[in-house]
């Protein structure tokens, strides 16, 4: 990701996240409030959201928030959610065990 385009890093994201579809596009045009034909060249990385809307996406989007994150150097932050996000897992898991169990 280290010196890799703006517009590259938030594709990549939000393909991770979402998808290739034309359903994604829909998805992700609809959660950050943003015109299809924008946010099909975010996917195609031929641009990149500007910042009201880049925040939106962060709303909806781990992916988009962890390589903000990354690009940002805040390897603090990024671990820091990270590990929520394991926990939170790791909680689920272990309800789905104890239904299991029960």
């Amino acid at each position: 990701m280290e010196g890799e385009p703006f517009a590259m890093v938030i594709a990549g994201a939000l393909r991770r996240e979402f998808g290739m579809s034309p359903v994604a596009v829909k998805q992700v045009a609809l959660l950050a409030r943003a015109n299809e034909r924008a946010v099909k060249n975010w996917f195609d990385a031929k641009n990149a959201p500007n910042g009201e809307l880049l925040v939106r996406l962060i709303e909806h989007s781990d992916d988009v928030l962890e390589s903000i994150l990354a690009l940002a150097h805040r390897n603090d932050l990024l671990k820091t959610k990270q590990i929520h996000d394991t926990r939170q897992e790791l909680r689920m898991l272990l309800a789905q065990l104890d239904n299991l169990l029960s």
